[in-house]
């Protein structure tokens, strides 16, 4: 567990379903107050349709700006979530580090945002992954609503390892499961990826899970305990997916580090950073986000008073 990576998902999932666009000037201010807390994974934003979602319609030119010389960290990594061969061919490029692509376990869920069926979205992906690899790109495959469905409930698991099997056929090795409906709960998460890992014990895990029902952070902790090195998470618990039935936000990434430096993880990032971020977010919105550490404190090196 000392070699835990938070992924910070704020820019894409956290802000998709915000109605009021977010002018690129204040999305520019927070990847740089992300980048300054010392959090080395940002997704800046996904390659889809303007029309069908305005937040992300300055993704390309966000991407192309933090790509000239001197604008990020070496050691900061710029991830993207690309849908389709159009998509990636966008991400390609303005210069993504890291292409986030995924399929869908649930039927519903995978028409609802995509268009396709299963079927055809593994095969698609999988080829995007190939393409990807071959021009020396890091890619990241998921399969999402993993633990469960809001339009169709329970997802069996063999559904989840079918589309497994398919990404290490196709040599993808940095594998995601993403709780997309928040159905997870810790014992479900750490075997399923307990499963996983014994297919391959060479992969490189990833989780991401939505707090729809107050279990985020406990499935977070499940994840990496059954092996995964990839938590994703987005500042102030921002997001939801706003093609699954009930959209909720994901898990605060202040919150998830504030639990994971009480273990003595994750020492490296900047705390107090990361809740001044959500704060100015909560302000932006103006409405109270839901994490809590940027409310209560951080109790992470307290001193009693005297």
């Amino acid at each position: 567990m000392n070699d835990i990576i938070i992924h910070e998902v704020g820019l894409r999932d956290g802000l998709q379903v915000e109605k009021n666009p977010v002018p690129m000037e204040q999305k520019i201010k927070w990847v740089e107050a992300l980048m300054d807390s010392g959090v080395k994974i940002i997704q800046l934003g996904s390659f889809v349709n303007p029309q069908k979602m305005p937040q992300m319609a300055d993704t390309d030119t966000l991407f192309s700006h933090f790509t000239q010389p001197g604008k990020k960290p070496a050691n900061v990594t710029l991830s993207g979530l690309v849908l389709n061969e159009k998509g990636l061919e966008r991400g390609m490029t303005c210069g993504v580090d890291l292409f986030c692509m995924g399929v869908s376990a649930s039927e519903t869920h995978s028409q609802k945002n995509t268009g396709m069926s299963t079927a055809e979205a593994a095969d698609r992906i999988t080829a995007m992954a190939i393409e990807g690899m071959k021009a020396g790109k890091r890619v990241q495959a998921s399969v999402q609503s993993a633990f469960g469905c809001g339009f169709e409930g329970p997802i069996p698991e063999e559904n989840v390892l079918k589309i497994i099997e398919k990404y290490l056929e196709a040599g993808v090795k940095n594998i995601s499961l993403a709780d997309t409906a928040g159905h997870a709960h810790p014992f479900q998460v750490e075997k399923l990826f307990t499963k996983i890992r014994s297919l391959d014990p060479t992969i490189d895990l990833a989780a991401h899970f939505h707090n729809t029902y107050g279990l985020g952070l406990a499935n977070c902790f499940a994840a990496m305990g059954a092996g995964a090195k990839y938590l994703e998470a987005a500042f102030a618990g921002l997001g939801g997916c706003p093609f699954t039935k009930l959209p909720a936000g994901n898990v605060s990434t202040e919150d998830l580090v504030h639990s994971l430096q009480r273990s003595g993880l994750c020492l490296d990032i900047n705390l107090e950073k990361l809740i001044d971020l959500a704060k100015d977010v909560s302000r932006f919105f103006e409405r109270e986000l839901p994490g809590f550490v940027m409310k209560s404190g951080s109790i992470v090196n307290f001193k009693k008073k005297d």
